[in-house]
């Protein structure tokens, strides 16, 4: 594969060179890919095929045996359970109304704020991150509205500044 080859998968998955990413961005960037296909396969495909598809067939270098393969099959056994947090927060909404890519956004952080001890802001402001690049154009703005809500009935004690 070739240097341009690389540039435009690299656009294609919104992971370019010319952008600033952090690790942890581009980890989410490829955990939401990941998910997204997994997702279109009813989660019934293990995400270490997954993952390895990605591999050859984008030229992305994921740890077959590391976090975003764990990851996405750990969302992919608890997004029924991922979607109870979710759901009572939808005000005037479905959860099969919600964009896939909005959807998975809030889902991956969900999934964080229960098993990671990332601080929530920092979770929703890198959801927000994920809707902007990749769901519908303001979804953002639900997501952000969404996992505020969340946040507070998971934290409820703590005092917690509004995102973005």
């Amino acid at each position: 594969m070739d240097e341009h080859q690389k540039q435009e998968i690299g656009c294609l998955l919104g992971i370019d060179d010319s952008q600033d990413l952090t690790p942890r961005r581009k980890f989410r960037y490829l955990l939401f890919h990941v998910l997204y296909a997994a997702d279109a396969f009813d989660y019934q495909t293990d995400a270490h095929i997954i993952a390895s598809n990605f591999n050859r067939e984008y030229g992305t270098d994921i740890d077959l045996h590391g976090e975003i393969p764990s990851t996405v099959n750990a969302i992919g056994k608890e997004y029924k359970t991922l979607d109870e947090f979710i759901v009572p927060h939808l005000e005037n909404w479905k959860i099969e109304r919600i964009g896939i890519c909005t959807l998975l956004s809030i889902r991956i952080a969900v999934w964080e704020f229960l098993h990671t001890k990332t601080p929530h802001k920092i979770i929703i402001n890198e959801a927000i991150e994920l809707a902007k690049t990749f769901a519908e154009k303001d979804a953002y703005k639900f997501v952000n509205g969404i996992l505020d809500k969340v946040s507070k009935a998971l934290k409820p004690d703590e005092e917690q500044e509004p995102s973005e």
